[in-house]
């Protein structure tokens, strides 16, 4: 049967709904005159039928097309005012992709015919929608994220998988590589509970970068916010559902970064794909002294007005679409603080926020905030509501500057790693809420922050002016690869150290991809135009060792009790302790921390006995943390332990492997080498 107009449809679900005799087409714009619906041949290359929506119930245009099946191609036009000045920038010659398309046949990629001064029809240039039958479950699976114990791995889905040797090739770079078992495999042996997957909806490149040779590797330029990109999902919704479930079978949770603060339409000399077409002045925050312009809240030249019902419905959808479709544990919010902003600025009670947290669907999905963005009043570290997880640059910088040798730093260090309670418990949240990172995907890997004073953003093609100039790194003398051994002992050594301080600290940690086996990118902090070799995680070149002592530290983080936890220590006795305190913050000759010492802007020793109480019939746990930023060995006291216990060591970051042994059988004062974390516990002393 050949597609027709059958009737006026009506104005609810928006998008495209396949039914038994074809389907409704719902669009919104509040500005246009009138919306086409366009067909295509099977190859998504030929226009076949316009088709003029005939109802229009308040903004909201429709009718229902008969004869339309599941897997035709089409997409959109808008006919209405074009009058920048106004904020209207409607144009028949663009075609659109429908704001709620759930699956496109072709990636996103950037063409003059795109770009306003075009005056062709863009539809050669334009991925075409394909028409979905509801797949849709009616809730999501149960959640497998544990806030208790979890520990986060951040990963793009293609750089993580390109290069695995036992990935074959034509799944390299997708979600179906992402679920092979020798992938998951790693994960699992790694130890992490969850991961973080990087951008994942269908997105496209930011206009600069074709003519530079370069293609996005990050995805966070996003185009169809409820269709995966087919470069990652070439089999649509459900490839990415047999990897999200292959990760969860697996005892692996599933997040996903999502981006609802911006498009990929950049801003007024950007391309025309999608919101720009269909209701530019409704979708998008505009300049109230010149709509010809774009507030930019963002840095990505655009910033979506969330706080406007219908911006907060595509939102939604989006969330909805997958957590249910994909089965996700839950997100993590790019520029977080634009979801909340109104035309005044940043509210924590904005409608969009609001909604998440009492959505049937949404508000039992973890949610974590990356708490600002680059608007007025951007930085909202500590403001999102108690359930969410936020982003904990302040960690970040503490811990860099710590090991950096910034002097003044040991009593910020004990703060950041007690769990932030500055920060995260004022209002009763857990501090197991607190993203603690040491590096992210934005900024130095872990091995070039101990190995670059100053970026080398070069192959950017933005003359280095790209990415953040504030590292607190440090290069041991030399910038760069070295020959030298003795450098790359001591690079190895802070390595070591940083993984140390990061897993056990309170929080929930996070390690970005290949940083638990020196995965470098060259000193570029920013490779976000990187899709190849610099960002993509090198399975053959990992070291292994250092691999395998992140593996300990993450099984000694799930066993020791007292380094995870949703409470923020207190100094004070807690239940199940014996009288002593959750924790005691001591002088290297075994004395409690005076105000003194924590403003000795010299002391590079932060030294925490930790006590937490048994669970079930086992015993309570004892364990003393020593960080020792400092260039030469140090001897610490250690606490007295009680009748018929001594302490023994657990880690020693100054060994590769993490081991070392003991060889005095009750130690009270142990040396500590310099630049390195110890860790001890208390157990029963050997039967004579």
């Amino acid at each position: 049967m050949t597609p027709c107009l059958a009737g006026p449809g009506r104005p609810e679900p928006l998008g495209v709904r396949i039914d038994a005799s074809g389907a409704n087409v719902a669009v919104f714009s509040a500005h246009a005159e009138a919306i086409s619906l366009c067909l295509f041949d099977p190859a998504g290359e030929r226009e076949v039928a316009r088709i003029r929506l005939p109802e229009r119930t308040g903004d909201v245009f429709h009718g229902h097309v008969g004869g339309l099946t599941a897997g035709t191609r089409y997409g959109l036009r808008a006919a209405g005012p074009r009058d920048p000045a106004r904020g209207h920038r409607f144009d028949p010659t663009k075609l659109l992709c429908d704001p709620f398309a759930t699956r496109l046949d072709r990636p996103f990629r950037l063409h003059p015919l795109l770009f306003p001064d075009a005056a062709a029809d863009s539809a050669a240039a334009m991925p075409k929608a394909i028409a979905e039958a509801a797949d849709q479950p009616a809730a999501p699976p149960p959640l497998l994220f544990d806030w208790a114990c979890a520990a986060i791995y951040e990963l793009p889905v293609r750089g993580f998988t390109m290069r695995h040797p036992e990935v074959p090739g034509p799944l390299r770079g997708t979600f179906a590589g992402l679920a092979h078992p020798a992938v998951i495999g790693y994960l699992r042996r790694l130890g992490v509970t969850a991961v973080e997957l990087m951008p994942a909806a269908a997105s496209i490149d930011a206009p600069h970068m074709p003519a530079l040779g370069l293609t996005d590797a990050w995805g966070y330029n996003p185009v169809a916010f409820l269709a995966p990109d087919p470069r990652l999902a070439p089999g649509g919704w459900p490839e990415v559902r047999a990897a999200v479930a292959a990760l969860r079978d697996a005892g692996i949770a599933v997040l996903l970064d999502v981006v609802l603060n911006h498009s990929g339409e950049y801003d007024a000399t950007g391309p025309t794909l999608s919101l720009r077409g269909l209701d530019n002045a409704s979708y998008y925050r505009l300049d109230p002294d010149d709509p010809s312009r774009y507030q930019d809240d963002t840095g990505c030249h655009n910033t979506l007005a969330l706080d406007r019902p219908p911006v907060l419905r595509l939102a939604l959808d989006a969330l909805r679409s997958w957590a249910l479709r994909a089965g996700l544990d839950g997100f993590r919010f790019d520029l977080a603080t634009t979801l909340g902003r109104r035309a005044e600025g940043f509210d924590p009670a904005a409608p969009l926020l609001a909604a998440i947290d009492q959505d049937p669907v949404l508000r039992d999905r973890v949610r974590i905030a990356e708490p600002w963005d680059l608007g007025p009043g951007g930085y909202r570290l500590g403001a999102f509501a108690a359930d969410w997880g936020e982003w904990n640059d302040q960690y970040r910088d503490t811990v860099r500057r710590f090991w950096r040798g910034d002097r003044g730093q040991l009593g910020n260090l004990a703060t950041r790693f007690a769990g932030s309670a500055d920060i995260f418990a004022a209002r009763r949240r857990p501090v197991s809420r607190a993203i603690n990172f040491v590096a992210a995907h934005d900024g130095f890997t872990l091995v070039d922050l101990v190995s670059y004073e100053t970026k080398r953003n070069e192959a950017n093609g933005e003359g280095n002016r790209d990415g953040n100039d504030t590292n607190y790194s440090w290069n041991h003398g030399i910038d760069g690869p070295t020959d030298d051994p003795d450098i790359r002992a001591c690079r190895a050594a802070d390595l070591r150290a940083l993984l140390a301080t990061l897993l056990l600290s309170r929080g929930t940690p996070m390690l970005a991809m290949g940083d638990e086996c020196g995965r470098s990118q060259g000193g570029n902090n920013n490779a976000y135009a990187q899709d190849n070799e610099t960002a993509w995680f090198d399975w053959t070149g990992l070291d292994a060792g250092l691999r395998d002592f992140t593996a300990r530290l993450l099984r000694l983080r799930r066993r020791w009790r007292g380094l995870p936890g949703r409470d923020a220590l207190r100094g004070a006795p807690r239940d199940g302790t014996e009288g002593f305190p959750d924790v005691a913050w001591l002088t290297p000759e075994g004395t409690p921390m005076q105000a003194a010492d924590w403003d000795d802007a010299e002391h590079r020793t932060l030294i925490a006995a930790l006590s937490a109480a048994g669970g079930g019939h086992a015993p309570m746990q004892r364990v003393v943390v020593i960080l020792h930023a400092g260039g030469a060995p140090i001897d610490v006291r250690l606490p007295d332990p009680r009748a018929g216990m001594r302490w023994r060591v657990l880690l020693d970051s100054a060994a590769p492997d993490g081991r070392r042994a003991v060889t005095a059988p009750a130690p009270v004062t142990m040396t500590v080498q310099a630049r390195s974390v110890l860790m001890l516990h208390e157990t029963r002393m050997p039967a004579r």
